[in-house]
């Protein structure tokens, strides 16, 4: 879950975090993740690496696919309570490393893909949005920080859902700074949602380490995609439930007046191409013809979010889309999660093969805005 206005923040719960009692047992577990990317290490095309470790020492893999020129940085799960991208990721890569399909083949020759499924691993095995880390352990990395008070986003609170009091952490997806070279100062904290975060944690250190290497190789990550859940929604001026919700738009765009305090990023920032992504996305689910499938709509456009990887990594030159599922994990079934996953399969491949085809440079740019609103 992305903006900061939604309700798991604290003393505020998603509503479906409330059904704590649905199970989570058909979803991924680190262990099974494990499991999964040894058989992957025995795949034709997929490289796997341990890209780094979580703050209690889980890894956190990196699964490259292709040897195109185009690059792609997908993620899953920055939050642990958002399950159903890394299923659907795992799906993908599972295809991608093994089908020889012509349309296969020609992601793998346009394209470098890396993929990096469940990047908060310790927040997954305690089925929560935050990651499990107290200041203590930040200030003992940053000792420059003692006496500092916290970050804004570091999660302490009660509720009839989660104590973070006895087991602290934070929002890993607030923790990053589009100054890819950005070391704490104590004059940053605690700050706020409209400002970079610091890159404190583990878990958003080692997707940067990443993202900056492919940078060096590549000298740009093409397009980022970011997998998340959020609220249950409908279509705006309807009664349509929403599937997911797609966005291109995490910062003001830095060539405007409003966006003046990143000017630094605007030669690099490719605002239309995110929307470009985005339409690719929306049209390949617009074409399976089920209902639920046709309901994706635009997260709020009005957001300012620096320290997001998605905010972070559009000023550094990515194309970047979210995707917002509907729900949180465990409050759907089987069923229901099968169908979700399947509508994150779905728009991301859409986005692959106009990014391999090309086509995606021929988008109307302004089919963004066509894309209905949410109801909120």
């Amino acid at each position: 879950m992305l903006a900061p206005v939604h309700t798991s923040l604290p003393g505020k719960p998603l509503q479906a975090s409330a059904n704590q009692e649905y199970s989570v047992a058909g979803f991924i577990s680190h262990a099974e993740l494990v499991n999964q990317m040894d058989q992957l290490k025995n795949s034709k095309y997929a490289d796997v690496e341990v890209a780094g470790h979580s703050n209690h020492g889980r890894e956190i893999y990196k699964v490259t696919v292709g040897k195109g020129d185009k690059v792609v940085l997908i993620q899953s799960e920055i939050h642990g309570n958002e399950k159903v991208g890394t299923k659907a990721l795992l799906n993908m890569l599972q295809q991608l490393s093994q089908n020889d399909s012509p349309e296969i083949k020609k992601l793998r020759e346009e394209l470098t893909i890396v993929a990096m499924p469940m990047i908060n691993p310790d927040a997954t095995e305690l089925n929560r949005r935050g990651n499990e880390m107290t200041w203590e352990e930040v200030v003992s990395k940053f000792p420059e920080l003692e006496g500092v008070r916290p970050s804004w986003n570091y999660y302490t609170y009660v509720n009839r859902y989660w104590d973070y009091a006895s087991n602290p952490g934070f929002d890993v997806n607030r923790d990053f700074n589009p100054n890819l070279d950005y070391t704490p100062k104590r004059q940053d904290f605690p700050g706020n949602s409209a400002r970079p975060g610091w890159y404190i944690t583990p878990e958003a250190q080692t997707v940067r380490d990443v993202y900056k290497d492919l940078k060096k190789q590549f000298g740009n990550v093409d397009v980022f995609i970011d997998l998340h859940h959020q609220g249950e929604y409908v279509i705006k001026d309807t009664d349509d439930p929403v599937t997911l919700s797609l966005s291109g738009v995490f910062v003001p765009d830095p060539n405007t007046e409003e966006g003046a305090k990143y000017r630094e990023y605007a030669d690099q920032y490719q605002g239309d191409f995110s929307k470009q992504l985005n339409v690719a996305a929306y049209n390949a689910l617009q074409q399976i013809g089920n209902s639920p499938f046709k309901n994706i709509s635009l997260y709020p456009q009005d957001l300012d979010l620096p320290g997001t990887a998605l905010g972070s990594f559009a000023l550094n030159g990515s194309g970047a889309i979210l995707f917002e599922i509907t729900g949180q994990t465990q409050s759907y079934g089987q069923k229901r999660m099968g169908q979700l996953t399947k509508a994150v399969e779905t728009g991301v491949l859409g986005i692959l093969d106009s990014v391999a085809t090309g086509d995606v440079y021929e988008i109307d740019v302004e089919a963004y805005d066509e894309i209905p609103l949410t109801e909120r």
